[in-house]
């Protein structure tokens, strides 16, 4: 709903805006996430397209050319594979190739992640690999309220933006704020204070890490908590300050460890900030194994609480 309520209000004030992809207009989305937009919009403006991911991002890309400002919905992250070279060899590059005479303002929207039973091919996180790409920005929201204020700020935003909603976070609800409502990217928010361990956590890994510190609260070990919000831009120096507080610290990603977001923040961290440290940086990954279908394994799969908790302890005791 908060989605919706965005794109929405975006497109009552902007009539450029235009939302596409699979099953968005006459289905609602498959999430349901575009609920009563055919209705509000039309079919010119909100637009069901063929089962073509390379198609979907590059008729946005296209349309951004023409004045445009599409929002392009692919049904599962995992797929942004099929879209790979409109993603980074044509949107994010548009503006730096014709020296800033070029603009896309798109907004690919991906739900991803584990948590769902839906097995390897559908259930993968991805936000790795578009971090690691110049000119795609890379945003994250965790709850309602940041799922709007970040959605509008991509949808207004002149360079491609890819927005990352998890799948099993879909039915979290929160308060979200009436009326236009923008947050900034590459600020990360501050969710709990601490002077013992900083953990760095993004998407759904955030509300474990929120269970995580509380358990922690219990024993007498005080956590920083900073929900990223956002992976590119990376607010850098809300991480090496919180750091440079708590001399210890443990990055959570549900991504796979090799190439992942958890060992590029690491090493940010080993380069910038290695004289706070204390203890060696701890991460807290999902195996490098395909994701389990079984809901059995897909549970242990994923980083939990108490591998959070555990990671905490271990820095904690470090000598």
């Amino acid at each position: 709903e908060a989605i919706c309520e965005a794109m929405s209000e975006e497109m009552r004030r902007d009539e450029r805006v235009l939302l596409m992809g699979e099953e968005v207009a006459e289905y609602n989305g498959a999430y349901k996430v575009s609920q009563g937009m055919l209705a509000e919009f039309g079919a010119k403006r909100v637009i069901d397209t063929p089962i073509s991911e390379n198609t979907i991002v590059g008729m946005a890309a296209g349309a951004s050319l023409a004045g445009k400002r599409g929002v392009a919905e692919i049904m599962f992250a995992d797929f942004v594979t099929l879209a790979l070279d409109q993603m980074m060899n044509q949107a994010a590059k548009f503006r730096y190739m014709s020296g800033g005479k070029a603009k896309c303002p798109i907004v690919i929207r991906v739900p991803y992640g584990a948590g769902m039973n839906m097995g390897a091919q559908h259930s993968q996180t991805m936000y790795n690999i578009v971090t690691s790409v110049p000119g795609l920005k890379c945003v994250m929201p965790t709850n309602p309220a940041d799922a709007k204020g970040l959605l509008t700020a991509a949808i207004r935003d002149d360079d491609p933006v890819v927005f990352f909603e998890h799948k099993a976070m879909y039915g979290r609800k929160g308060e979200v704020p009436d009326g236009e409502y923008i947050l900034p990217f590459g600020k990360a928010a501050l969710l709990n204070e601490g002077n013992d361990v900083t953990i760095v956590a993004m998407g759904r890994m955030v509300l474990f890490a929120e269970k995580s510190v509380a358990t922690l609260k219990g024993e007498g070990i005080n956590c920083d908590l900073l929900d990223l919000r956002t992976t590119s831009p990376l607010d850098e120096d809300s991480i090496l300050d919180s750091i440079e507080k708590t001399g210890r610290v443990v990055v959570v990603d549900e991504s796979t460890p090799r190439c992942s977001l958890a060992s590029d923040i690491a090493g940010f961290i080993a380069s910038h900030g290695f004289s706070s440290l204390k203890a060696p940086v701890a991460q807290v990954t999902s195996p490098h194994a395909p994701v389990p279908f079984a809901r059995e394994l897909e549970r242990a799969y994923v980083p939990s609480p108490d591998s959070i908790s555990a990671a905490v302890r271990k820095v904690m005791n470090y000598k």
